[in-house]
C-alpha cells in the first residue's frame, strides 16, 4: 500500500539519517550485507517499485512504513521521505542497482539537504556487473581492452556534447548500454558508425539475476535488433558491446601478468626466467 506523508507543521524538528540504498540489479540476495541491515532495522522504506524486487521487503520489521515510489514524483517523494526522518531514527529510500547510476539520487539529496536531514549512500551491484555475470563474461582483458564505458543512448534525456554512443564506441572498448532496448536499431546504427563490424558480438541481458525471470540474447551488430524483437525485450536490459565477449571459447588467450610465473610482486618472487618463458610460449 502506498503511503503519502506530508510534510510534518513547522518542519523537521528532530531528524533520523535517509540512506540510498542500491538494492542490486533484481534478486534480492544480491543487496549488499550492510543494505540487508539498515532494511531489518529501517523505520521507513521508500523502494522504487516498478525495478525493485518486493521480496527485498521480507527482511523489514513489523510495523515498518513501506511504500512504492512508482506513481510519486520527486517531490512527493522528497517530502515523504523528510517527514518519515522526523519520526524515524532509520529511514530507506531503496533504488535499483548502485543508486550514483542513472538514479535521482542528487535530485532528491538536495531538498532532504535543505531540510537538514543527514543522508548516506551504500553502493549497491549494477545491472552492467550482474548481466556480465549472468552471461560468464568479462568487460576487460589483457591486450583486448582496459576500457569499460557505461553509457545510454540518447532518448528524451539528451546526450551531452561529445557523448553520442558513435563517438564513445569510436573507442571500441567495452560498452554497457542503459536504458536503450527500445532503441536497439539506433545502438546498432551508432556501432555501425563507429566502424564496428556487422560481425562484431553483443550480448542483451534482460532482469539480470531476476529468478525466474532472466533472458540471455546473444548476437552480432547484424544480428542482434531482430533477435531481441523475437524474445520481446521491451525493457529492463542490458545491452553489452565488447571486444571481449565469446572469450570464453578463444583458444589464445593474453594472461594476466599479476599471475605469470616469470612476474615478481612484493607476495610472490617469479619461479621461471622471462626469458625462458618466451621460449617455451612463443
Amino acid at each position: 500500500m502506498l503511503i503519502k506523508a506530508a510534510l510534518p507543521a513547522g518542519g523537521v524538528t528532530r531528524s533520523g539519517t535517509v540512506w540510498f540504498v542500491g538494492a542490486g540489479p533484481g534478486d534480492p540476495e544480491l543487496i549488499t550485507v550492510k543494505g540487508r541491515a539498515l532494511i531489518e532495522r529501517a523505520g521507513a522504506i521508500l523502494f522504487a517499485g516498478s525495478l525493485v524486487s518486493e521480496a527485498a521487503m521480507r527482511w523489514a520489521p513489523a510495523g515498518c512504513a513501506i511504500a512504492d515510489s512508482k506513481d510519486m514524483t520527486l517531490e512527493e517523494m522528497s517530502a515523504w521521505l523528510i517527514a518519515q526522518a522526523s519520526r524515524c531514527e532509520t529511514v530507506v529510500r531503496l533504488q535499483t542497482g548502485d543508486p550514483g547510476l542513472y538514479g535521482a539520487l542528487i535530485e532528491l539529496v538536495q531538498p532532504l539537504d535543505a531540510a537538514g536531514v543527514p543522508i548516506q549512500v551504500v553502493p549497491g551491484v549494477s545491472s552492467a556487473m550482474a548481466s556480465a555475470a549472468a552471461a560468464v563474461e568479462s568487460l576487460t582483458l589483457p591486450e583486448v581492452t582496459q576500457t569499460v564505458i557505461f553509457t545510454r543512448m540518447e532518448g528524451r534525456t539528451p546526450m551531452p556534447e561529445g557523448e553520442s554512443l558513435a563517438a564513445l564506441a569510436a573507442h571500441h572498448s567495452t560498452l554497457c548500454i542503459f536504458l536503450s532496448i527500445t532503441l536497439m536499431g539506433k545502438v546498432t546504427a551508432a556501432l555501425s558508425e563507429a566502424g564496428w563490424s556487422p560481425d562484431a558480438p553483443v550480448v542483451v541481458v534482460h532482469k539480470a539475476s531476476w529468478p525466474g525471470e532472466e533472458k540471455i540474447v546473444r548476437g552480432t551488430v547484424s544480428t542482434i535488433q531482430a533477435l531481441c524483437r523475437e524474445a520481446k525485450l521491451v525493457s529492463q536490459s542490458m545491452i553489452i558491446a565488447s571486444p571481449t565477449l565469446g572469450a570464453r571459447q578463444w583458444t589464445t588467450l593474453a594472461k594476466s601478468k599479476l599471475y605469470d610465473a616469470s612476474f615478481t610482486h612484493r607476495f610472490r618472487r617469479a619461479s621461471v626466467p622471462a626469458t625462458e618463458l618466451t621460449q617455451e610460449n612463443p
